[in-house]
């Protein structure tokens, strides 16, 4: 193993942390507080938001949407410019704090902001952000990347840097008690399809980031086992936690990392707004299938870990998909709103963003995709 671990951002964990916030944010500043549809008005968020905040010279932006567009970005762009903003707080979840990781560089940028996505400028400079988590799914509050869409030309891309990192996360799990159904259950997928991205390659010697990833994997299947639970305290904390340690950067330091799971369900959902998670549901299972030879060492594992399977890769996936299924998640591609022409629409979009050869080897080509994505339509 070979690699630099960092991670800067601090975590407020448990109830009434919001208060915290104004041990991070000096008075002088000028803050601009982004949050999505409006739900933290009426979970009482939003109130605790600004009584932290009373004293302080403040914005706020509304209507970032889930899967955050640079159409809508570009908007609060123009607040930060116009009125000077020199902090971002990001109250939400993944989407909104993507989105203001990418306002904290486009606001500081005279281009257009999608040079970021698309590899046209490198991140220089960066405004101070921090993040209030109402959703758990991403591992945003305490990461360094950002996905970014643009419904123009149906995109859905990522960047990072390590200025983004949010200077504090506050993770107070009594903030999820409005959540729905749908919406937990998607941050659950997301989170172990985020951890298998990072694990489930081929073996490694590391001993502790296996156990850590492991550790995380079970946590998560426990919740999906216990999901009559999900609307106790005890459920939604450990939720919250598992998904931050999911994606804070760790259980990938110095161990191969696959992702194309996550290439592929980007473009799904550029193309046809399934939900990010629903999407990875769809794709993992089929792609392990196709990739078995690279990954069937750490499948084995993962199915006497997780899902106590013995040496019987495909029943392994079938309690994959069946966990999914447990909890309101389909894995068949045909139950979303999709045309006969997503295999050729997803295949041509991989090849016009360079992902012809993906995969922790590099070795998954388009010809596989193409056959992922038929199996997914059973």
């Amino acid at each position: 193993m070979n690699y630099t671990y960092f991670n800067p951002t601090s975590i407020e964990f448990g109830t009434e942390k919001i208060k915290s916030i104004v041990n991070y944010i000096d008075k002088k500043l000028k803050v601009l507080v982004v949050y999505g549809g409006g739900s933290i008005k009426k979970n009482g968020v939003y109130e605790q938001v600004k009584t932290a905040l009373e004293g302080y010279t403040w914005f706020e932006f509304g209507g970032v949407e889930p899967n955050p567009s640079i159409e809508t970005l570009n908007k609060a762009v123009k607040v930060i410019k116009d009125e000077k903003i020199d902090f971002i707080l990001a109250v939400g979840g993944g989407s909104v704090i993507d989105g203001s990781k990418f306002l904290a560089v486009a606001g500081l940028y005279d281009g257009d902001g999608w040079d970021f996505l698309d590899g046209t400028a490198q991140v220089k400079k960066a405004l101070p952000l921090g993040a209030i988590l109402t959703l758990p799914a991403t591992g945003s509050e305490s990461n360094t990347t950002a996905v970014i869409s643009k419904h123009a030309t149906n995109e859905k891309r990522y960047f990072g840097s390590p200025l983004v990192y949010p200077k504090f996360a506050v993770l107070d799990p009594n903030v999820m008690s409005t959540l729905d159904d749908r919406q937990l259950a998607n941050g659950l997928v997301d989170a172990f399809v985020h951890t298998c991205e990072q694990f489930l390659t081929y073996p490694t010697t590391s001993l502790l980031h296996d156990g850590y990833a492991l550790t995380i994997l079970k946590g998560l299947k426990t919740l999906a086992v216990d999901w009559k639970n999900r609307h106790e305290i005890v459920w939604q904390e450990n939720l919250m936690l598992l998904a931050n340690q999911a994606l804070n950067g760790f259980i990938g330091s110095g161990v191969p990392q696959d992702w194309a799971t996550h290439m592929i369900g980007h473009e799904l959902t550029a193309f046809y707004g399934i939900d990010h998670a629903r999407s990875l549901a769809v794709v993992q299972p089929q792609l392990i299938r196709v990739m078995l030879e690279d990954k069937k060492e750490k499948l084995y594992l993962m199915g006497k870990e997780v899902f106590d399977v013995l040496h019987n890769k495909e029943i392994v996936l079938e309690a994959l998909e069946y966990m999914y299924q447990s909890i309101g998640i389909s894995t068949n591609l045909n139950d979303y709103n999709i045309d006969d022409k997503v295999v050729e629409n997803i295949t041509t979009a991989l090849k016009k963003h360079g992902m012809t050869a993906i995969g922790e080897k590099g070795n998954l080509t388009l010809d596989k995709v193409e056959k992922i994505l038929t199996m997914a339509m059973k």
